[in-house]
């Protein structure tokens, strides 16, 4: 079942085309990284979703709902976060949620019980009685998230949810998206800090200049653009006769002996990583450690894209 899809999405300002022809399908229970450069078009995508975007071309749909037809009927079925907190002063976090929670429409008798819920889930019920303007911009997010939950949403919408966190927030913010996401909530997050993506989302989409440069999971993106996995190996035994006989595998591009390992450089696109474990074991070397790099995103980031705006 798709939560989101949109078919050949066309967003303009005056002369600027901030969207080009965008197609974006998300099944249920997938986090979807949504990346690129300030002004790629990423921002008025997740604002059409949101209901927020009214003048564009091509056909967005969420849960089988017309986003232009049907906007309040998709607004029940969404939680969005943009990526500027505003905050309304002299409210408490309790005070706060409980006017979402009236927004929302949800019924007196269960506010209680439900703003009780997300403040434990975003792990902010020591917080319920103070000003939400005093705050630290950590918890203002974690609360924008608690807010975003109250109606239960299907999708959740997160423009840049990380954006100008100190790093213990931004782990505090990943930590509970990793929960959200093992609830089954479908999610589209939006972001430039690309390490935390790549170990967040289940697929992922790079867009540069209004379009779609690339999509699908990281290892897709990598076998794509015929990147090279860097896996070091602890071997037993005389090592310089190994990396002879290493060299030799048909996928590998290259052996580099270093002080207590090797460095090989594999193409993906033409073994997997297991096979390379099976591979070195056939030339009868013994493994001790055998350590597969975590993808590279940025690498992949930089070569898809050129800096370009729309």
């Amino acid at each position: 079942m798709l939560v989101v899809d949109i078919n050949n999405l066309w967003v303009q300002y005056g002369k600027i085309k901030a969207v080009r022809g965008i197609d974006l399908q998300i099944p249920k229970g997938e986090v979807f990284g949504f990346i690129g450069p300030n002004g790629a078009g990423k921002s008025s995508t997740i604002k059409v979703l949101a209901t927020l975007l009214r003048n564009f071309k091509g056909s967005v749909k969420v849960n089988g709902l017309d986003v232009r037809r049907q906007p309040q009927k998709v607004r029940e079925q969404i939680g969005y976060m943009p990526d500027f907190f505003g905050v309304y002063e002299d409210l408490t976090a309790r005070e706060y949620l409980h006017f979402f929670a009236a927004a929302y429409r949800i019924d007196r008798t269960k506010r209680k019980a439900i703003i009780g819920d997300v403040l434990e889930l975003t792990d902010l019920t020591h917080k319920i009685d103070d000003p939400v303007d005093g705050l630290s911009r950590g918890m203002k997010q974690r609360l924008a998230l608690a807010r975003v939950l109250l109606h239960d949403p299907d999708l959740l919408l997160l423009d840049e949810p990380a954006s100008g966190l100190d790093p213990r927030a931004r782990i505090e913010v990943r930590e509970l998206l990793k929960a959200l996401k093992e609830m089954g909530k479908t999610i589209l997050i939006s972001s430039h800090i690309l390490h935390e993506l790549s170990q967040l989302c289940t697929r992922i989409g790079i867009i540069e200049a209004g379009q779609m440069v690339a999509e699908g999971s990281l290892e897709d993106i990598f076998r794509k653009l015929s990147l090279k996995r860097v896996v070091h190996v602890q071997l037993a035994g005389d090592v310089d006769s190994a990396v002879d006989r290493l060299q030799q595998i048909s996928a590998v591009d290259s052996v580099e002996a270093q002080t207590d390992r090797v460095a090989i450089k594999l193409r993906e696109d033409e073994m997997s990583i297991e096979d390379l474990h099976d591979a070195i074991h056939e030339t009868g070397a013994r493994i001790r450690m055998f350590q597969p790099e975590a993808m590279d995103m940025e690498t992949a980031f930089m070569k898809l894209t050129e800096g370009k705006t729309a």
